[in-house]
Order: structure tokens, then C-alpha cells, then sequence
């Protein structure tokens, strides 16, 4: 039996289990469509040492939508349209489809995606709303070892099982010509758009949420990054783990990913930061919570190269920050935040400080 038959017997055996199952529908279901997004509005001042004057800038950086529609109880629709920086015109500004799958509900323990999906890996590629995260910015690690936010054209089995979940899943591939020493990752997505599936990536995810504010996992990811018009491919590997506690007015973080690449110049890529705030406004009897925290991040991504040496040093960050968060209902925020970047190669310093407003609904 050639390969060709093989998938599509599996694929028809996979439509037959569908059908089955459905008829196993509630008749008093009500179809319904839900509307949900989120947005948020940064002023970013930058200033490099040895620079005459600072980069100041006040941008809405991203406007999202979420559609949502439920046929059925088992079977719905869900989608996630970005815009980025307002508007998009002559390569300025972007509009993205970053999510768009059909979501079959078995039971909790058991669903399947089809269509633009999300790879679980690090804490924040799938629950990137504002209020979620401290920062301003989303942490630099999420933006340059786990390239956030990532999506593809694929299928996913997801659950949850008495504390547990898991997620797997099969998407396309990274564009191999694209990764870069000084980028690692990030600019091979191909994003959805007529994606090259000559090597397809293999997502898989386990995590525990078994105690109330805790959440923990272990993410890998696959891919044999195809190079066009080359023989050559390079194998990625990415191994990733997160926890994070929000519980009795604590806010803390830690993740920490390892990128292995099998060819060419870079070898590897690594980061991790941690994080910890606290909500004083309970100190003082108020419903708002006010959140000063800390943070400390180190990412390279080329933390290890066959050349060695400046061209490791030279994408070496390693950058604190401290911070308020002021979020007077758990969907709305309000943060500031200061922190210096230095880089290993020259020593030099570059001193940021943000502000920012962000909501989700």
C-alpha cells in the first residue's frame, strides 16, 4: 500500500470517527457566536549609550479581534484577525489571521483543531492578552527564543484529565533559509500564508494545573527546516518550561528554552527570565490590584555557534527591569516599567522605559 493510500484511509477512518460521535448531540442546543479581542497602547523611550538623544515612540501596537461560532455543543469556529501599529500600507503595519480552526469537542478530555492553529511551547504564544503579562512589552524571550506569536496551518488534539493537559500537534514547517544567527527562529514562520509543506512540525505539550493559581509544562518542538532549491535542511529542536503562580497576591514566572539546530553555523539558541510582583492594593483593602514587580531575563540566540566567540557575544542580552501594574478590573490594565539592556560583546548599555494601557474582553 503506497503512503498516498495510507493517509487516506487514516483521514476517512478520522471523518467516519467524527460523524459517530456527533449524533450523540444535545437537540436543545442554541447555536451561538461570541465576539471577544484585545488591544493595547505602548510609549516606548530608548536611549543606547553613547547615543546623542533617545528613540521615543507612542504606537497602538496591536488591535484584535476574536469570532467565535458554535454550530453545536461538540462542533464550533474560532478565529483571532491582528492588526499591528494601526494601519498597513507599503510594508508598514500588519493584518494577520492568526488563528482560524474548526474545534471538535469530544469532551474535555479530548478536542481537535483544523486550520490556523497556535503550537503550545512557553507560556505566553497562546494566552498573549495584556492583562496576562506584567510588562509593557511582552518579555524578550517570548519575542526571541520562542517566537511569539507563532502560528501555522495545521491540526492539534488537545485535553485536560484531572489537572493535566496536553496538546499535540502536526503543522508547517519553518522556512530554513530564513534562520539567522542573529534572529534564531523568529523570521523562519511562514505564518500560513501558502506554506511550504515539504517538512511538516511536530508539537507536543504536557502540563499540570492540579493546584488553584498554578500552572506548569514541559513544550517540544520538531522541525526538519526545509531550505528551498537545496539539498541541505537543518533540524530544529526546541525544549521548553514554564511555571507561573498567581495566588494569595503573588505574581511570579519562570521560563526557559533550549533551541538545537543540526546544521550549519548556529548550533544553538538559550533564554530564560524569571518574574516576581506582588499586589499591595490588598494591603490596603482595594479591589484593584497594584502590582510593583521585578525582572530578570538572559537570552543569546546564537548561545552557541560553530565560529564561536563575538559572533555568540554579540547576541548575548542580559536586561533587568521593575515595574507597576494597575489593574483596576482583571480585564483592564495600566503599566510602567524601566529597565537596561546590556549586550556581552561591547558592554554597552541601552535604558528603557514604557508605558502602557491594555484591555481584553
Amino acid at each position: 500500500m503506497n503512503k498516498m493510500n495510507k493517509y487516506t484511509i487514516g483521514l476517512l477512518l478520522l471523518i467516519n470517527l467524527f460523524v459517530m460521535a456527533s449524533q450523540a448531540e444535545d437537540e436543545f442546543f442554541v447555536p451561538k457566536s461570541t465576539i471577544g479581542g484585545y488591544g493595547e497602547l505602548h510609549y516606548n523611550y530608548k536611549l543606547k549609550e553613547g547615543a546623542d538623544e533617545a528613540a521615543r515612540q507612542l504606537d497602538f501596537h496591536r488591535f484584535i479581534i476574536f469570532y467565535s461560532h458554535a454550530w453545536t455543543e461538540k462542533w464550533s469556529f474560532k478565529s483571532e484577525v491582528e492588526l499591528e501599529h494601526n494601519f498597513v500600507k507599503d510594508g508598514q503595519g500588519e493584518l494577520e489571521l492568526e488563528q482560524a480552526y474548526i474545534n471538535y469537542r469530544s469532551c474535555e478530555a479530548f478536542n481537535i483543531q483544523a486550520g490556523v492553529i497556535l503550537p503550545s511551547v512557553g507560556l505566553i504564544n497562546e494566552r498573549h492578552e495584556p492583562p496576562l503579562f506584567l510588562s509593557v512589552e511582552r518579555p524578550d524571550y517570548s519575542k526571541y527564543i520562542i517566537p511569539t506569536t507563532w502560528f501555522g496551518n495545521g491540526l492539534s488534539a488537545t485535553g485536560l484529565y484531572k489537572g493535566f493537559e496536553y496538546k499535540a500537534a502536526i503543522m508547517e514547517g519553518l522556512d530554513g533559509s530564513k534562520i539567522k544567527n542573529s534572529s534564531g527562529i523568529r523570521s523562519g514562520r511562514q505564518k500560513g500564508f501558502e506554506a511550504n509543506a515539504e517538512a511538516l512540525m511536530y508539537n507536543g505539550y504536557v502540563g499540570y494545573t492540579g493546584v488553584t493559581g498554578l500552572r506548569t509544562g514541559l513544550s517540544y518542538v520538531y522541525n526538519n527546516a526545509y531550505v528551498d532549491d537545496s539539498t541541505e535542511s537543518i533540524p530544529v529542536n526546541l525544549l521548553a518550561v514554564h511555571a507561573k503562580y498567581q495566588g494569595n497576591n503573588i505574581h511570579a514566572v519562570f521560563e526557559l528554552g533550549d533551541v538545537f539546530y543540526g546544521s550549519g553555523e548556529l548550533e544553538s539558541s538559550f533564554g530564560y527570565y524569571f518574574d516576581l510582583g506582588y499586589n499591595v492594593g490588598y494591603l490596603f483593602g482595594l479591589n484593584a490590584e497594584i502590582i510593583p514587580w521585578l525582572r530578570w531575563s538572559d537570552y543569546n540566540t546564537a548561545s552557541t555557534t560553530i565560529s564561536g566567540g563575538d559572533s555568540e557575544k554579540a547576541n548575548h542580552h542580559s536586561k533587568w527591569m521593575i515595574g507597576l501594574a494597575l489593574k483596576p478590573i482583571s480585564q483592564v490594565v495600566f503599566k510602567v516599567d524601566y529597565g537596561i539592556d546590556e549586550v556581552e560583546l561591547d558592554s554597552k548599555k541601552t535604558y528603557l522605559f514604557n508605558i502602557g494601557a491594555g484591555y481584553m474582553f
